[in-house]
């Protein structure tokens, strides 16, 4: 068997993933950047994306979508606390594209206002990626 190293990635509200793996590939502000055991110790930050746990020799994949937060790899430990995190099969396809849906007509109406009172652009933003995201990692992966 080969050698694994302790995935957990949690949120502010739960711990979203507990699993012994053999590696963990995760979106960084500057790439992708793969975890094995015995990584050098290591903290990035976290772009949006998605991110890929391998484990049973490499034979089992499961991904997730995160928002973006932050990556620690200490001995054979990595821990990512994102803002948000989920599963790809436990993303509500159907509740994210109406996620999508009022944050694409927020948009339009923020973006239909004067500039000088287009309050709440930057939240609505974020908003629509992480559902777009989710979508994304939920379609492919499911």
């Amino acid at each position: 068997m080969a050698r694994t190293l302790l995935c957990e990635i949690v949120t502010p509200e739960k711990i979203v993933y507990t699993n012994e793996v053999e590696m963990v590939i995760a979106p960084t502000l500057d790439g992708e950047v793969g975890i094995l055991p015995l990584h050098a110790p290591l903290v990035t930050v976290l772009r949006p994306g998605e991110l890929r746990v391998r484990y049973n020799d490499s034979k089992d994949v499961e991904w997730f979508a995160v928002s973006g937060g932050y990556l620690q790899v200490y001995q054979d430990k990595v821990i990512v606390l994102a803002d948000a995190a989920e599963h790809a099969s436990r993303v509500d396809v159907d509740r994210a594209r109406q996620a999508k849906e009022i944050a694409e007509r927020r948009m339009a109406d923020i973006k239909a206002k004067p500039l000088m009172e287009r309050e709440g652009i930057d939240e609505c933003e974020t908003d629509l990626r992480w559902c777009e995201l989710q979508l994304q990692v939920a379609e492919r992966r499911s």
